[in-house]
This record gives structure tokens, C-alpha cells and sequence, in this order.
């Protein structure tokens, strides 16, 4: 089969995993919250390093000894959409490259690539010390408000183009990254503007419906 895509480019949260937030399954998983910092994150009052700062030290407030361990452990729980292995493998069938690129954490990016094949991804990271625990700090790698500026580095990095790639995601965030892709899918959007701004919705319990808006787009 002549294939049309060399690049899937996945939003994680909410997309892949059934939780909305990476960030506030740590938060859920310690019983804390920071829901007035999303608040001043939203009204842009803080800024989204300032906001991981937040988030970072009240889960330390609570168990000051946390650990990419304890993380790793954490993430091992969360709710994944169905369907990924088959999604990824039958695009890898077709010689198209998966890649995430979130605005969650790295450690469950990596957990999910290690786990279902993914080739790369893109995810802000936590700042750990030589043994491990976190140290308050964490690294904005993905910009929420233009996560189109990863497609753009994946394509460069595996050689293709725009018309050539395809974006998944779920909220407005990820409307950037539909905005450069050739083939962009809302997949159970939160809001009325990512499905105005996607080529397909598709709103299902199984990642793998959207298969058929790649591989068979005139059926």
C-alpha cells in the first residue's frame, strides 16, 4: 500500500491515557492539589515554569523524599486508552513514525514509548539529585501554547514534511500541532474548538478508530 504519512505526532494526556493530567494523577496519587495555580496558570498570572515549580513543591510538602522511583510507581497505574499497541504497530506496518509530544511528564512518555514502541518523545521534565529524589525544579521542554514548534522539530528529525504528518489530540492545546500538520484528528476533544479545528473527530474508547481516518480517509 502506497502510503500518504511518515509521522504521527500523539498528544499524551487525555489522548493516550485515560487521566487528563500526568501532572494531577501525582497530585491525585498524593491526595494534593493545585487548582488555584491552574487558576493563575489559565489567567496567565504565573508562568507554566512557575506553575510546575507549584505543583513540584506541594508534592514534596507531603512526602519531602519523592523520587523518580516513587514516580515510575505512581505511573504504572494510570488508565491508558485502549487500542495503542494495535494503533502503533499497524502504523509502523506502514512505515509511519509515532512520536508523543506532551506537555505531561517524561518519565510516563518514556514509560509509554518503552512499553508500546513509540520512536520518540517530547515531555517536560523533573529535576532529580544524584540519588534520585526530585528537587524542586523541572524543565519546561514542550510550550502548551505551541506545541506545533515539536512537529515541526520531529519532522525535521525524521525527514519529512507538513502535508506528510499526522497530529492527534484532545484539547486546545493541541490545536497548534493540528494547525501544521497535513491530517489533523480530534480524538474525544474536551471543547468545540479542537474538533472546529481538526479534520476528523473521533470520539471512541479505542484509540485504533482512528485508523481509519489515515489509512482509508474516502471511505
Amino acid at each position: 500500500m502506497l502510503n500518504r504519512y511518515d509521522l504521527a505526532c500523539f498528544d499524551m494526556d487525555g489522548t493516550l491515557t485515560k487521566a487528563r493530567s500526568s501532572w494531577i494523577w501525582v497530585h491525585d496519587y498524593l491526595g494534593t492539589s493545585n487548582e488555584e495555580g491552574y487558576k493563575r496558570f489559565v489567567n496567565q498570572e504565573i508562568t507554566e515554569e512557575e506553575f510546575m515549580r507549584e505543583d513540584i513543591g506541594i508534592w514534596r510538602s507531603v512526602k519531602p523524599d519523592l523520587s523518580k522511583r516513587d514516580i515510575i510507581h505512581m505511573f504504572q497505574s494510570i488508565p491508558l486508552i485502549n487500542g495503542i499497541q494495535e494503533t502503533v504497530a499497524t502504523l509502523h506496518e506502514c512505515g509511519i513514525r509515532c512520536v508523543i509530544i506532551s506537555g505531561g511528564i517524561d518519565i510516563c512518555c518514556t514509560m509509554l514509548a518503552n512499553e508500546f514502541g513509540f520512536d520518540d518523545f517530547a515531555a517536560d521534565e523533573l529535576i532529580t539529585d544524584n540519588e534520585g529524589h526530585l528537587t524542586g525544579e523541572g524543565v519546561k521542554v514542550v510550550d502548551l501554547a505551541d506545541k506545533g514548534h515539536w512537529v515541526k522539530v520531529m519532522m525535521e528529525k525524521y525527514g519529512t514534511t507538513p502535508e506528510r504528518t499526522i497530529a492527534i489530540g484532545n484539547s486546545f492545546s493541541d490545536v497548534s500541532m493540528f494547525n501544521i500538520a497535513g491530517l489533523s484528528i480530534a480524538f474525544n476533544p474536551t471543547d468545540p474548538w479542537t474538533s472546529e479545528a481538526a479534520d476528523h473527530t473521533v470520539k471512541s474508547e479505542t484509540i485504533s478508530d482512528i485508523l481509519d481516518c489515515i489509512l482509508h480517509p474516502e471511505e
